[in-house]
């Protein structure tokens, strides 16, 4: 008769250690991987979780938390992205929304004034105009400073419908219903001024961006454009690719961007021979960032452009956005970017070719797409440095 080798006991004796070596195993390597303060906010979250005796939710106390660490590291290009913001973030980033095709401000304390309409869109088949004052959505009145808050209301998913209470131009009120859809948002407008000038405003630098730019420009220089305004005013920038796109397709051979990451690797974007050799002025204001100031400042650097307006911001970090298991995501610094010749904007912004402002009530004119061309002092101090005022 043959004798067992092992009792049940100490089958169970040799389990338990080895699981307590391998979860120790894990936990140094947790340890040495992420540090003993990342594993101190994992403790606490654990003790919340299993000795807290209130009522609470822990995607809020998780939020907070990843609130709390981007704060800490004192960089106001970092951020933190609830799921939902993060869902949101990376559809705009498409240059694309869900809504019902309608641009808005906020001059009438009644609600939300219409100053565009998107054509074909749902707001444009339900009838509203420009003009028309969103009173109240499903039932909600945006009277007062509750208007501002009438867009997130205005949005939701493709597919649903929104009831919305109009005050049309002549004072008549009606109720229209419209179908959320998405819709795609169009980063670039452009047109020859009288001038002789090309005049291209560019929204952002997310994608479709530079392609809508070589377009724009395409069809200028087929107008006969003399020369080219970009207007980067209230532009706060976007993805590196599109921008050293656009500076490529303007700017001769040569150095036209510099990356550096953490352990000062460089990486240098060189433009090809093809070039658009016309002169060219940029437009500034303190709400120009990152890729928009860039923009401007290697068109100055390369001697082919001025730069007019406001100071600005002086961003010279890029943000990498990494998401996150539970839905959300996180925008960290990770690299520092320089102009050609290795220029960093950090502290400075743009060097001025000339320093024009816009009153307060001219600035929300621009914002909202209602100032005129003549009435615009910043793209005609542009104009005159172009020797088209």
């Amino acid at each position: 008769m043959r004798k067992k080798r092992f009792s049940p006991l100490a089958l169970i004796l040799a389990v338990v250690i080895t699981l307590a070596v391998t979860l120790g195993g894990v936990a140094l390597a947790a340890w040495a991987f992420i540090g003993p303060q990342a594993l101190t906010l994992l403790e606490g979250l654990a003790l919340v979780n299993t000795r807290f005796v209130g009522e609470y939710e822990e995607s809020e106390v998780v939020d907070a938390a990843m609130t709390g660490m981007v704060s800490g590291l004192n960089d106001r290009w970092s951020y933190y992205l609830d799921p939902e913001s993060y869902a949101a973030t990376q559809q705009r980033r498409q240059n694309v929304y869900t809504g019902i095709g309608v641009t808005v401000n906020y001059t009438d304390e009644a609600g939300l004034t219409v100053i565009a309409v998107t054509e074909d869109g749902p707001a444009d088949q339900a009838g509203l105009q420009v003009g028309d004052v969103i009173t109240a959505v499903d039932g909600t009145s945006l009277a007062g400073d509750a208007r501002y808050d009438g867009a997130d209301l205005i949005q939701g998913e493709a597919g649903t419908t929104v009831e919305l209470e109009v005050r049309g131009a002549d004072g008549t009120v009606r109720t229209v219903t419209a179908t959320r859809a998405q819709l795609e948002t169009d980063p670039v407008e452009y047109e020859l001024l009288e001038s002789g000038v090309g005049y291209i405003q560019v929204k952002n630098f997310y994608r479709r961006s530079a392609d809508r730019v070589k377009e724009a420009v395409d069809d200028l220089v087929a107008q006969g454009a003399t020369a080219l305004v970009f207007d980067m005013r209230n532009n706060g920038g976007g993805y590196l690719d599109e921008l050293t796109e656009m500076l490529d397709y303007l700017l001769p051979e040569g150095p036209i961007f510099r990356q550096q990451d953490r352990e000062g690797n460089e990486k240098v974007t060189n433009s090809d021979a093809h070039f658009i050799d016309l002169p060219m002025a940029t437009l500034v204001n303190a709400d120009t960032y990152s890729a928009a100031e860039f923009f401007g400042a290697e068109l100055q650097e390369q001697g082919v452009g001025v730069i007019v307006g406001e100071p600005t911001s002086g961003k010279g970090y890029s943000q990498q956005t990494f998401p996150l298991s539970g839905g959300g995501g996180l925008g960290i610094s990770t690299e520092k970017y320089f102009t050609g010749n290795g220029v960093s904007l950090i502290g400075t912004g743009v060097t001025l070719d000339r320093e024009v402002y816009l009153s307060e009530e001219e600035g929300q004119l621009l914002l909202a797409g209602q100032l005129p061309h003549g009435e615009d002092a910043q793209l005609q101090a542009a104009l005159e440095l172009l020797g088209a005022a």
